[in-house]
């Protein structure tokens, strides 16, 4: 009896230890860390993944002998999140590039936009200072011409500066001959067709001397640079959304499941990818980003050597400021030459009315130059215009022209400086990106590391290099083609290196500079000057800070010129026809009378003696 008992009790004693052991078991081989990781992931449905391992005959990616937590709905599902995950981490580290060239592009517009600004208001307070017969309707002409300096330094590609220089002189010729050349023209009624005539004859009369040729020179070739670099900036931004359109081939999501995620199949949800394995994979996936390194090194070439040409002189502001002096040039030599243009006209077009007396012109020329030369011809009511240059004659301060502080927008020296320090450190983004992916949370520094296959200690495989040949020996990832959007950004980038090039005269000795340089050819490598406090840069600096004033507004919004006096300056001494007196201010004949001229009235606006 006593031993029937004991039987029953070692019997219920080996079910229980063997249902125990089978639930242990059961806990052990759960799905259950891999479906928490599917889900915190957010890489699809649950009902995907199993509670329990299984043997899944479908499976394409994650195969191998034993069970497994993952099913065929489920790879499919990690192939659409794996790239996902993989084009956002790409897009977050160009962003950061992508911002870089975006802010500067707006900061550059923004101080080109500055310097027309207050150029334009310049040049209109001339016309109203000193040929208030024009000034109504020459301002229209100005702010034409302007907006055309706006679009042409925007990079508009359709912007001729030649055609919009003289288009501006043809459109002024008719103003300037009925109300300057033959004044009493102006009582009579205007005719459309001679004015037409005139407009299309300027070129043949030359009424305005060598002064719109040089006008319009000086400013395509002080401006090009500005041009260039907007050009190029606008030329970095669409290679950057090019690289974020492009997809990822189905044999890269295929290589990257197997890196990230064929471990979870296993049960392995912590365990990371070997770090030869992620370079492999990664070179393979990105080797249409990696083809575009040679060009972008150029390209990030280019824009040190144009923001080192803007860093270096002030030839665009020069230029700017300067345009106010060769119009007012180019109408006194009409003025000059009033007969002989009226001779010429009244054969071409035909008078439009009796012309008058070379004695009634002679007194509106002596009045017209002397308002022209003399500071103190001006109205006793000084306009806002006039008070901001008056606290100009008091304050000294360097190039380029520095606004306030309550609205300042910082000079092209400051910018340019700026934005070199920064972008030479992009110069390998490209190449360099398969290493920044793989150096972020992607790779573990554990003692072991997933391999592809297996858990192990190192990677044993071949790791390849970078570029579309070296990816022939890649074991990970069998690459057969480029992206045809990478394909096309890479064109352009050398398409456009080759025409700026071409523009720029900078074809000679460039491919040895780029391998070499990290700053540009020129003097403005260096990373001191003045706007940085430092002193013996080749420019005294004349400016307190609290002594700066707001000239590139002055407080006048674009399009309005409120009458600012005009700076005295040289008028070259031309000889006139005997029938006409003027009286003009000497003149060096070995100086260049629009470079001096500008000169001077660029020391005047800033009070240097």
């Amino acid at each position: 009896m006593f031993r029937r008992i004991l039987q029953r009790v070692d019997f219920w004693l080996i079910w229980v230890t063997v249902v125990l052991c089978g639930a242990s078991g059961a806990g052990a081989h759960s799905c259950h860390e891999v479906k928490t990781a599917f889900q915190l992931r957010q890489i699809g449905s649950l009902k995907w993944v199993p509670e329990a391992p299984g043997t899944d005959g479908e499976l394409q990616i994650c195969k191998h002998p034993g069970p497994s937590c993952c099913t065929r709905k489920m790879e499919e599902s990690y192939q659409a999140a794996v790239r996902r995950e993989t084009l956002q981490n790409i897009r977050s580290y160009s962003f950061e590039l992508k911002y870089l060239i975006v802010g500067h592009s707006s900061a550059f517009q923004d101080t080109f936009q500055s310097l027309l600004s207050f150029t334009l208001n310049l040049t209109s307070a001339l016309f109203d200072s000193a040929y208030e017969p024009l000034s109504q309707d020459a301002r229209p002409l100005v702010a034409d011409l302007f907006s055309v300096l706006s679009l042409f330094l925007g990079g508009d590609g359709n912007t001729s500066m030649e055609h919009s220089v003289h288009r501006f002189y043809d459109d002024l010729f008719p103003l300037v001959y009925r109300r300057l050349v033959n004044p009493g023209l102006a009582s009579a009624p205007p005719s459309s067709e001679h004015s037409e005539c005139l407009r299309k004859t300027r070129q043949d009369v030359n009424p305005f001397g060598p002064h719109p040729r040089a006008l319009a020179e000086g400013l395509t070739r002080a401006l090009s640079t500005g041009r260039a670099l907007s050009r190029a900036l606008m030329m970095g931004a669409e290679v950057l959304n090019a690289t974020e359109r492009a997809g990822l081939a189905r044999e890269c999501g295929r290589a990257l499941v197997r890196m990230q995620y064929c471990p979870h199949c296993r049960g392995l949800t912590l365990i990371r990818p070997c770090g030869g394995l992620c370079l492999n994979v990664m070179r393979g996936c990105l080797v249409g980003l990696s083809e575009l390194d040679g060009p972008w090194r150029h390209y990030v070439a280019l824009l040190q050597e144009l923001t080192g040409a803007l860093a270096g002189g002030h030839d665009l502001e020069l230029a700017l400021l300067g345009i106010r002096n060769h119009i007012n040039d180019a109408i006194l030599h009409a003025q000059l030459h009033g007969p002989r243009i009226s001779a010429i006209v009244d054969k071409v077009c035909g008078p439009l009315t009796d012309t008058p007396s070379v004695t009634s012109i002679r007194p509106n020329l002596e009045v017209m130059t002397s308002v022209a030369t003399s500071p103190t011809s001006v109205a006793s009511t000084p306009s806002p215009a006039e008070v901001t240059l008056g606290r100009l004659s008091h304050t000294r301060r360097s190039l380029p022209l520095k606004p306030s502080k309550i609205d300042k927008p910082r000079s092209l020296k400051k910018i340019s400086r700026e934005f070199m320090g920064y972008i030479q450190r992009y110069r390998s983004f490209f190449s360099a990106l398969p290493e920044t992916l793989c150096e972020s949370e992607m790779v573990g520094e554990d003692f072991t590391c997933w391999s592809g296959e297996d858990v192990v200690e190192s990677y044993v495989g071949r790791v390849v290099g970078n570029g579309l040949q070296a990816q022939k020996n890649n074991p990970e990832i069998k690459v057969r083609s480029i992206d045809p959007i990478l394909v096309a950004a890479r064109d352009k980038l050398e398409q456009f290196k080759q025409e700026l090039q071409g523009q720029m005269g900078w074809a000679t000795e460039w491919g040895a500079w780029v391998e070499t340089g990290s700053g540009t050819r020129g003097e403005a490598s260096g990373g001191c000057d003045d706007e940085d406090g430092c002193q013996g840069s080749g420019e005294e600096d004349f400016t307190d800070e609290n002594e700066r004033v707001d000239v590139a507004t002055a407080g006048v919004p674009l399009g309005k010129s409120p009458g600012a006096r005009e700076p005295p300056h040289q008028v070259p001494t031309i000889q006139p026809p005997p029938q006409v007196a003027v009286k003009a201010a000497g003149h060096t004949p070995t100086h260049h009378p629009a470079i001096t001229i500008t000169l001077i009235t660029l020391l005047f606006a800033l009070g240097l003696p």
